[in-house]
C-alpha cells in the first residue's frame, strides 16, 4: 500500500513537471513569433523571399521596384522563377552563384560555387572530367577570417590567384599509399589548406599533377581545389575517389560602397543610409560602412524605425535581473522584492543582488533548510525504495530465467530422507565470500571461477561461479543438481546446494583442502610424497566413481572433462572427484550422445572428437590418460617437450611398442616391487587408450582390475595369480592420430568446422 502510495505521489509530480515543460516551450515559441513579426528585414509591399532566402533590405529582387534596393548590381538578387522552388542568384542565373543567406547583423552573404578538378584516366589526361573554376565578386570581398583555400588528392598541386594578379598562393599534397590518410584530417597528407588574404573580390584556380596519377588511379584519379566556409567541409578517404562536396559554401563581406568609409557617407546626409538608433562601422574587408543597431535594439538598421527596443524582461537569458526586471527603451533596470533590498542584479554579473532585511533572513534560512531536508528525504525516500524494487524484480528474474520454479517443484517431489540441495540466496554467498574478494579465489577453469567460502555455521565451502548458462540447456542443468545432490559417494565432491537468484548459476560444494592431483603429480616437492600405493588407491577411487556415475546413478553420467586437475585430493590423499560442469545426462535409453565436442586437449577422446558422438568410453580414454599420468609423472601435453613427447598419451604408447616403459615411469615407483604392477597398470592404461570406444573396457571392469592390482600391493603373497588371464597386453598395429590445437589451448569446445584448424601432432601404432 505505502508503495502504491509513493508511486502515486511520483505520477503528480511528473505530471507537474511536464505542464511546466510544455507550458515553457508555448511560451517561447509565442515569443520567437512575436520576435519574428517585429524583424521585419524588407521595406513594406517589396518581395520579402526567393525560395528558401529572406531578401533583406538594403538588397532586392530584380523583380521588385528600384526603391526596394540600392540600385547597384552587387544588391540585386535574380530570381529564377522557372524552378520549385525558385532559385536566388547573384547577378544573374549565368554566374552560377547561388545564394544561401544573407545577414544584416552580420555583414555576411553565403553563396555557393563550383569545385576546381583536374582528372586523369590510363590514357593520361582526362579533360572532359577536368574544369577550372573563376569567380568574381566585384564589390563584395571574401572573409578571410570564415573562408579556406583547400586541395584533395595524392598527387596535388593547386593554386589560388586573385583576379587582380597581385598575388597567388597555394598548396601541395602528396601521399604514396593510402594506409598514410586519416580521415577528419587535412594536414597535408591527402588533403591541404591555407588561409584566404583580406580584399580579395575575385580568384581563378588552378591544378597541376607532378606524375598524372599514375600510381595512384585505383583509388585517386583526381585532384580537386575549392574555396569553402570553415567548418563546411570534412575530408575522406573516399573523397580520393570522387569528391562528393559538390554545393560548396563560400563566406562574402558586404557593406553599402557607395562611400568608402563612415565619414565620407555622414557628409551627405541625403544618401547616408544609417537610420535612427543605429551605429556606423567601416568596413575590415574591402571598403565602405556598415550600419548595426545599438545595444538594446535589433532590426534591420538600413530601414526607417528598423531598429526596435528589445523587452530583455521576456526572455531571462537577457537581463541579469536576480530581483524584478523593468524594461526601458534601449535597456532595462533590476529591482528587489518587498522585504529586500539591494540594486537586484545578480551577485555573478557584478550586482548586490537582494539581500533580506535582517528581520525576516532567519524566517527565510529556516524555511530554506526545512525544505532542502524535505526535499532530500524525499528523493532519497523514492530513490532507494526504487533500487530496492528494481532489485527484487532482477532476482525474480534471474531465479525463473535460471529455472528455479523447475528446481523447486524438484526438491519437492525429492524423497523426504534425501538431504537434497538446498536454494542458498543472493547475500548469503555475498557474504560468505566478502563480496567475492579476488583473495577468496582458489581456482579458475572453463567453466567458472571457484571462491572459498565461510557460511554463517562456520562451514568452509567451495563456490562457483559460473559462466553463462545457455539457456536450452536450463532444464538439464536443473536435472543434474537434483542429481548429484543426490550422490552417495565417499570420491564425489559433494553438492550442497546452488544460488540462481544472480545472472550466472551459483553452486555451493564441500571444501577439499589440498589441492589437486595435477599440483601433486607435476610439483617436484610433492610428487615424492605420492608412493606407488597412494596412487593406485587414487586410481581405484577415480576409477569407481566413473563406474558409478556410468552404471549406478539413476540416470547415468557422463563426466565428459575427466583429469588430473578435476580430482581433489582431501589430507589423507583420498580422491574426490569435481567439476561436473560439461557432464552430461544420458537417457536410459540412448547409449550415445551427439554433442558439440568439449573436452580438454591431450585427455580427449579422439573417436569422439571425429564422430561427435559422446559415451561412456570417452571418459574411458580419459581416465587412461590419467593412469598415464600417475605412471610418468607427466602432463598429458605440453609444449616444452620435444615434438615427439607433445601428447603423453602417444609417447607412452609409443614407448611400450618399442619397450621402453621403465625409461618414462617416474623414479618416485619404479623399483623391483612395484614393477610387475606398473607394468598392470600401463597394460590397462594402454586398453583405455583404444582409439575404437569398443575396443576399450568399461569402467566396471578397470575398476574390478585395479581392485585386483591393489589386493597385490596390500597382500604381497597373491603377486603370483593372474588377475585378470583373460586380458593380455598386445602392442598396438593400427595408427592412432593424437591431436592438438594448433595454439595451445588446453581445455575448449569444438564445432565440426573448427576440425580443419587442428593438426595432427604424434603419429603412433595401435
Amino acid at each position: 500500500m505505502c508503495a502504491k502510495r509513493v508511486e502515486g505521489r511520483t505520477m503528480v509530480i511528473r505530471e507537474l513537471l511536464l505542464k511546466v515543460v510544455v507550458l515553457g516551450t508555448l511560451l517561447g515559441l509565442h515569443h520567437d513569433q512575436i520576435a519574428e513579426a517585429d524583424d521585419l528585414m524588407t521595406k513594406s509591399g517589396c518581395r520579402s523571399s526567393c525560395g528558401h532566402l529572406v531578401i533583406p533590405y538594403p538588397f532586392g529582387s530584380t523583380d521588385s521596384s528600384i526603391d526596394c534596393r540600392i540600385d547597384h548590381p552587387s544588391f540585386t538578387v535574380y530570381c529564377d522563377n522557372s524552378t520549385n522552388p525558385p532559385v536566388p542568384y547573384l547577378y544573374d542565373i549565368s554566374s552560377n552563384m547561388t545564394i544561401r543567406n544573407i545577414s544584416v547583423e552580420g555583414h555576411e552573404m553565403r553563396l555557393t560555387v563550383w569545385t576546381g578538378q583536374d582528372c586523369y584516366n590510363s590514357s593520361g589526361y582526362d579533360g572532359s572530367s577536368s574544369n577550372y573554376p573563376s569567380v568574381t565578386i566585384s564589390e563584395f570581398p571574401l572573409s578571410s577570417t570564415k573562408n579556406k583555400f583547400t586541395a584533395v588528392g595524392c598527387d596535388t598541386l593547386a593554386a589560388f590567384q586573385d583576379h587582380g594578379g597581385k598575388y597567388s598562393f597555394g598548396c601541395m599534397s602528396l601521399c604514396g599509399n593510402n594506409s598514410e590518410i586519416n580521415d577528419g584530417s587535412c594536414s597535408g597528407i591527402g588533403c591541404c589548406e591555407t588561409s584566404i588574404p583580406r580584399d580579395t573580390f575575385g580568384y581563378n584556380i588552378s591544378i597541376w599533377s607532378f606524375s598524372n596519377h599514375s600510381d595512384l588511379l585505383d583509388f585517386n584519379p583526381c585532384s580537386y581545389a575549392f574555396v569553402a566556409e570553415i567548418g563546411s567541409y570534412n575530408f575522406s578517404f573516399g573523397d580520393l575517389r570522387r569528391l562528393k562536396f559538390k554545393d560548396i559554401p563560400i563566406v562574402v563581406d558586404w557593406a553599402i560602397i557607395e562611400y568608402k568609409n563612415c565619414e565620407e557617407a555622414k557628409k551627405n546626409s541625403t544618401s547616408y543610409m544609417c537610420t535612427k538608433n543605429t551605429n556606423c562601422t567601416d568596413a575590415e574587408n574591402g571598403y565602405g560602412y556598415k550600419c548595426t543597431c545599438l545595444k538594446g535594439y535589433r532590426g534591420n538598421p538600413y530601414l526607417k524605425d528598423g531598429c526596435h527596443d528589445i523587452d530583455e524582461c521576456v526572455n531571462t537569458t537577457l537581463n541579469q535581473c536576480e530581483g524584478k526586471c523593468h524594461n526601458i527603451e534601449g535597456s532595462y533596470t533590476c529591482s528587489c522584492p518587498k522585504g529586500y533590498h539591494g540594486d537586484g542584479k545578480k551577485r555573478g554579473g557584478g550586482g548586490q543582488g537582494c539581500i533580506a532585511n535582517p528581520s525576516n533572513l532567519m524566517k527565510i534560512l529556516v524555511g530554506i533548510t526545512m525544505g532542502i531536508i524535505v526535499l532530500l528525504f524525499g528523493i532519497g525516500f523514492l530513490y532507494f525504495g526504487y533500487k530496492k524494487r528494481k532489485l527484487i524484480k532482477l532476482k525474480e528474474q534471474y531465479f525463473k530465467q535460471n529455472g528455479g520454479l523447475v528446481l523447486q517443484q524438484q526438491l519437492q517431489e525429492c524423497d523426504r530422507t534425501t538431504k537434497a540441495a538446498k536454494l542458498f540466496s543472493a547475500e548469503e554467498l555475498e557474504k560468505a565470500t566478502n563480496n567475492y574478494d579476488e583473495r577468496r579465489i582458489i581456482g579458475r577453469g572453463g567453466h567458472g571461477t571457484v571462491y572459498k567460502g565461510l557460511l554463517p555455521n562456520n562451514m568452509v565451502v567451495a563456490i562457483k561461479k559460473s559462466k553463462l548458462v545457455d539457456q536450452s540447456q536450463i532444464e538439464e542443468f536443473i536435472n543434474e543438481v537434483i542429481v548429484l545432490s543426490q550422490i552417495n559417494n565417499r570420491n564425489v565432491v559433494k553438492l550442497l546446494g546452488c544460488c540462481l537468484e544472480t545472472k550466472v548459476p551459483l553452486l555451493v560444494y564441500e571444501f577439499i583442502d589440498n589441492g589437486t592431483l595435477f599440483d601433486h603429480l607435476h610439483n617436484p616437492n610433492k610428487s615424492s610424497k605420492l608412493s606407488w600405493e597412494t596412487r593406485l588407491r587414487i586410481a581405484l577411487e577415480t576409477a569407481g566413481v566413473l563406474s558409478y556415475l556410468h552404471y549406478t546413478a539413476s540416470t547415468p553420467i557422463i563426466h565428459r572433462d575427466v583429469k588430473s586437475a578435476n580430482i581433489l585430493l582431501d589430507a589423507n590423499y583420498t580422491a574426490k572427484v569435481s567439476d561436473f560442469g560439461a557432464s552430461r545426462l544420458v537417457p536410459l535409453d540412448q547409449k550415445q550422445l551427439s554433442t558439440m565436442v568439449q573436452g580438454t586437449m591431450g585427455y580427449l577422446d579422439p573417436e569422439y572428437f571425429h564422430t561427435n558422438q559422446l559415451t561412456e568410453k570417452s571418459d574411458v580414454y580419459s581416465f587412461g590418460v590419467v593412469l598415464v599420468e600417475l605412471l610418468t609423472g607427466k602432463k598429458a601435453l605440453s609444449f616444452d617437450r620435444p615434438e615427439e613427447e607433445r601428447s603423453l598419451a602417444a609417447y607412452f604408447l609409443s614407448s611400450l611398442k618399442n619397450d621402453e616403459l621403465f625409461q618414462i615411469v617416474d623414479e618416485v615407483i619404479a623399483n623391483e616391487e612395484n614393477n610387475e604392477q606398473v607394468r598392470e597398470v600401463a597394460n590397462l592404461a594402454t586398453r583405455c587408450l583404444k582409439i575404437k570406444g569398443e575396443e576399450r573396457p568399461t569402467m566396471k571392469e578397470v575398476t574390478m582390475e585395479l581392485e585386483g592390482l591393489r589386493a597385490m600391493v596390500n597382500h604381497p603373497w597373491v603377486s603370483g595369480i593372474d588377475v585378470n588371464p583373460e586380458e593380455t597386453f598386445h602392442l598396438p598395429e593400427e595408427k592412432t592420430e593424437v591431436y592438438m590445437d594448433s595454439i595451445g589451448t588446453t581445455s575448449t569446445g569444438y564445432t565440426d568446422s573448427m576440425k580443419k584448424h587442428v593438426t595432427p601432432l604424434v603419429t603412433s601404432g595401435r
